[in-house]
Protein backbone atom coordinates (compact mmCIF):
# COMPACT_ATOMS: atom_id res chain seq x y z
CA UNK A 1 0.00 0.00 0.00
CA UNK A 2 1.45 3.38 -1.02
CA UNK A 3 1.61 5.82 1.85
CA UNK A 4 2.04 9.56 1.45
CA UNK A 5 5.11 11.09 3.03
CA UNK A 6 4.14 13.44 5.86
CA UNK A 7 5.95 16.70 6.56
CA UNK A 8 4.95 19.45 8.96
CA UNK A 9 4.60 22.98 7.54
CA UNK A 10 7.85 24.11 9.17
CA UNK A 11 9.66 21.17 7.52
CA UNK A 12 8.18 22.09 4.14
CA UNK A 13 9.26 25.72 4.63
CA UNK A 14 12.74 24.57 5.61
CA UNK A 15 13.12 22.54 2.39
CA UNK A 16 11.81 25.36 0.17
CA UNK A 17 14.13 27.86 1.87
CA UNK A 18 17.05 25.43 1.56
CA UNK A 19 16.41 24.99 -2.18
CA UNK A 20 16.32 28.76 -2.73
CA UNK A 21 19.43 29.38 -0.60
CA UNK A 22 21.34 26.66 -2.47
CA UNK A 23 20.50 28.17 -5.87
CA UNK A 24 21.35 31.67 -4.64
CA UNK A 25 24.68 30.50 -3.19
CA UNK A 26 25.58 28.79 -6.47
CA UNK A 27 24.79 31.90 -8.54
CA UNK A 28 27.05 33.94 -6.24
CA UNK A 29 29.90 31.42 -6.12
CA UNK A 30 29.40 30.85 -2.38
CA UNK A 31 29.54 27.69 -0.28
CA UNK A 32 26.42 25.54 -0.42
CA UNK A 33 24.26 25.15 2.70
CA UNK A 34 25.51 22.12 4.67
CA UNK A 35 23.74 22.47 8.02
CA UNK A 36 21.90 19.32 9.02
CA UNK A 37 18.32 19.98 10.21
CA UNK A 38 17.12 18.80 13.61
CA UNK A 39 14.05 17.03 12.14
CA UNK A 40 14.43 13.25 11.91
CA UNK A 41 12.07 13.15 8.90
CA UNK A 42 14.37 15.47 6.94
CA UNK A 43 17.37 13.25 7.76
CA UNK A 44 15.71 10.10 6.36
CA UNK A 45 16.71 8.99 2.86
CA UNK A 46 14.00 9.88 0.38
CA UNK A 47 13.45 10.39 -3.34
CA UNK A 48 12.30 13.86 -4.37
CA UNK A 49 11.94 16.23 -7.32
CA UNK A 50 12.44 19.97 -7.42
CA UNK A 51 10.54 21.90 -10.09
CA UNK A 52 11.35 25.51 -10.91
CA UNK A 53 8.76 27.78 -12.51
CA UNK A 54 9.18 31.23 -14.02
CA UNK A 55 6.02 33.21 -14.72
CA UNK A 56 4.00 30.00 -14.50
CA UNK A 57 6.17 28.11 -17.01
CA UNK A 58 8.47 25.21 -16.19
CA UNK A 59 12.09 26.43 -15.91
CA UNK A 60 13.72 23.22 -14.72
CA UNK A 61 12.87 19.94 -13.02
CA UNK A 62 15.25 17.28 -11.73
CA UNK A 63 14.74 14.54 -9.20
CA UNK A 64 16.13 11.43 -7.62
CA UNK A 65 13.78 8.46 -7.76
CA UNK A 66 15.56 6.32 -5.20
CA UNK A 67 16.17 7.32 -1.58
CA UNK A 68 19.97 7.51 -1.68
CA UNK A 69 20.54 10.56 0.53
CA UNK A 70 18.86 12.36 3.40
CA UNK A 71 15.79 14.27 2.19
CA UNK A 72 17.34 17.67 2.88
CA UNK A 73 20.43 16.76 0.82
CA UNK A 74 18.28 15.34 -1.98
CA UNK A 75 16.27 18.57 -2.17
CA UNK A 76 19.38 20.76 -2.11
CA UNK A 77 21.06 18.73 -4.85
CA UNK A 78 17.92 18.52 -7.01
CA UNK A 79 17.37 22.29 -6.72
CA UNK A 80 20.89 22.89 -8.03
CA UNK A 81 20.48 20.34 -10.81
CA UNK A 82 17.11 21.82 -11.85
CA UNK A 83 18.65 25.30 -11.99
CA UNK A 84 21.90 24.47 -13.73
CA UNK A 85 21.81 20.98 -15.28
CA UNK A 86 18.37 20.37 -16.82
CA UNK A 87 19.31 19.83 -20.48
CA UNK A 88 15.97 21.22 -21.67
CA UNK A 89 16.80 24.73 -20.41
CA UNK A 90 19.62 27.25 -20.37
CA UNK A 91 21.57 27.59 -17.13
CA UNK A 92 19.65 29.74 -14.64
CA UNK A 93 20.94 33.31 -14.28
CA UNK A 94 21.04 35.20 -10.97
CA UNK A 95 18.62 37.87 -12.21
CA UNK A 96 15.95 35.19 -12.76
CA UNK A 97 15.77 34.34 -9.05
CA UNK A 98 13.24 37.11 -8.33
CA UNK A 99 10.74 35.52 -10.71
CA UNK A 100 11.46 31.93 -9.73
CA UNK A 101 8.89 29.77 -7.94
CA UNK A 102 10.01 26.52 -6.30
CA UNK A 103 7.92 23.34 -5.98
CA UNK A 104 9.06 20.18 -4.20
CA UNK A 105 7.63 16.68 -4.63
CA UNK A 106 8.67 14.17 -1.96
CA UNK A 107 8.14 10.66 -3.25
CA UNK A 108 6.75 7.58 -1.55
CA UNK A 109 8.09 4.18 -2.40
CA UNK A 110 7.18 2.50 -5.71
CA UNK A 111 4.71 -0.33 -6.17
CA UNK A 112 3.70 -2.36 -9.24
CA UNK A 113 0.21 -1.36 -10.39
CA UNK A 114 -2.31 -2.53 -12.99
CA UNK A 115 -3.67 0.13 -15.37
CA UNK A 116 -7.19 -0.18 -13.94
CA UNK A 117 -5.87 0.66 -10.44
CA UNK A 118 -4.25 3.96 -11.46
CA UNK A 119 -5.85 7.07 -9.96
CA UNK A 120 -5.15 10.31 -11.82
CA UNK A 121 -4.23 13.04 -9.34
CA UNK A 122 -3.14 10.51 -6.72
CA UNK A 123 -0.54 8.38 -8.47
CA UNK A 124 2.64 9.26 -10.29
CA UNK A 125 3.88 6.69 -12.78
CA UNK A 126 7.18 5.00 -13.55
CA UNK A 127 7.30 2.94 -16.75
CA UNK A 128 10.29 0.67 -17.39
CA UNK A 129 11.09 -1.56 -20.35
CA UNK A 130 14.65 -2.84 -20.54
CA UNK A 131 16.98 0.18 -20.39
CA UNK A 132 14.13 2.62 -21.07
CA UNK A 133 12.54 4.38 -18.12
CA UNK A 134 10.19 7.34 -17.79
CA UNK A 135 8.58 9.00 -14.80
CA UNK A 136 5.80 11.56 -14.53
CA UNK A 137 4.75 13.17 -11.25
CA UNK A 138 1.09 12.98 -10.13
CA UNK A 139 0.49 16.70 -10.69
CA UNK A 140 1.44 16.46 -14.38
CA UNK A 141 -1.61 14.35 -15.27
CA UNK A 142 -3.87 16.72 -13.37
CA UNK A 143 -2.31 19.81 -14.96
CA UNK A 144 -2.90 18.48 -18.48
CA UNK A 145 -6.27 16.88 -17.60
CA UNK A 146 -5.21 13.47 -18.84
CA UNK A 147 -7.24 10.34 -18.33
CA UNK A 148 -5.50 7.10 -17.27
CA UNK A 149 -4.73 6.00 -20.83
CA UNK A 150 -3.24 9.39 -21.77
CA UNK A 151 -1.17 9.34 -18.56
CA UNK A 152 0.19 5.90 -19.44
CA UNK A 153 0.91 6.93 -23.04
CA UNK A 154 2.70 10.12 -22.01
CA UNK A 155 4.81 8.24 -19.45
CA UNK A 156 5.79 5.74 -22.17
CA UNK A 157 6.76 8.61 -24.48
CA UNK A 158 8.84 10.13 -21.67
CA UNK A 159 10.66 6.78 -21.47
CA UNK A 160 11.40 6.91 -25.19
CA UNK A 161 8.93 4.11 -25.93
CA UNK A 162 5.90 3.86 -28.20
CA UNK A 163 2.76 5.35 -26.61
CA UNK A 164 1.12 1.92 -26.36
CA UNK A 165 4.18 0.22 -24.83
CA UNK A 166 2.32 0.08 -21.49
CA UNK A 167 0.26 -2.81 -22.96
CA UNK A 168 3.41 -4.87 -23.58
CA UNK A 169 4.06 -7.64 -21.03
CA UNK A 170 7.75 -6.62 -21.01
CA UNK A 171 6.81 -3.19 -19.63
CA UNK A 172 6.74 -2.67 -15.88
CA UNK A 173 4.29 -0.07 -14.57
CA UNK A 174 4.86 1.25 -11.07
CA UNK A 175 2.96 3.88 -9.13
CA UNK A 176 3.97 6.20 -6.33
CA UNK A 177 2.47 9.10 -4.44
CA UNK A 178 4.07 12.45 -3.76
CA UNK A 179 3.69 15.14 -1.17
CA UNK A 180 3.76 18.26 -3.34
CA UNK A 181 4.25 21.74 -1.89
CA UNK A 182 5.47 25.08 -3.20
CA UNK A 183 6.39 28.55 -2.03
CA UNK A 184 3.17 29.97 -3.48
CA UNK A 185 1.04 27.28 -1.82
CA UNK A 186 2.59 27.86 1.60
CA UNK A 187 2.28 31.64 1.20
CA UNK A 188 -1.44 31.26 0.42
CA UNK A 189 -2.00 29.07 3.48
CA UNK A 190 -0.60 31.61 5.96
CA UNK A 191 -3.49 32.88 8.11
CA UNK A 192 -4.08 36.65 7.96
CA UNK A 193 -2.52 38.75 10.74
CA UNK A 194 -4.88 39.93 13.44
Amino acid sequence: MLSLVKLERHEQRYLLDLARRAILAATQGQELPEEEPSSDVLKRPSGAFVSLHKRGQLRGCIGYILPGKALWQTVRDCALAAAFEDPRFDVLQAEELRELGIEISVLSGFEAIRPEEIRVGTHGLLVTQGAFRGLLLPQVATQYRWNVQQFLEETCLKAGLRPDAWKDSATRIEAFTALVFSESHLAESVPPAK
